[in-house]
């Protein structure tokens, strides 16, 4: 996969700035307002800064918890987990492995009744659906 790399400058000038809040500054949106936390729509989620694909629709699960939530990624290489210590506790970081924007964060052993148990809350905001035909 090649990688995307571009200034912050040409990020901001692609990105509305919610997205770029979110997948350049690590931000947050807020919890139950994604496009898609509710979407049983079948598909590909791709990253929404580089379009790399991310996540297909079969691995998507109604956690509650605000955010869409995945138990896997489409392939182990599609997504760099990072550690975490901001907000002063320690999470798993999930950035896109194309162009590094952030995605959110990974959780392990909640008991969610997924063949991984892992819960990657993802910012839809990162994200594009891309529907299947």
């Amino acid at each position: 996969m090649e990688k995307v790399v571009r200034s912050e400058a040409e990020w901001r000038a692609e990105l509305t700035p919610e997205e770029y809040h979110v997948l350049r500054q690590a931000g947050t949106e807020r919890p139950f307002t994604g496009e898609y936390v509710d979407t049983k729509t079948v598909g590909v989620y791709s990253c929404r800064a580089c379009g790399a694909e991310l996540f297909r629709s079969e691995a998507k699960f109604d956690s509650h918890c605000g955010w869409p939530s995945f138990y896997e990624p489409t392939d182990s290489d599609a997504v760099v987990l990072l550690e975490d210590r901001s907000l002063g506790m320690v999470r798993t970081e999930v950035r896109c492995a194309r162009c590094d924007s952030h995605l959110g964060h990974v959780f392990h052993g909640e008991g969610y009744p997924t063949p991984t148990d892992d819960r990657y809350c993802i910012n839809s905001v990162s994200l594009r659906l891309q529907p299947a035909e």
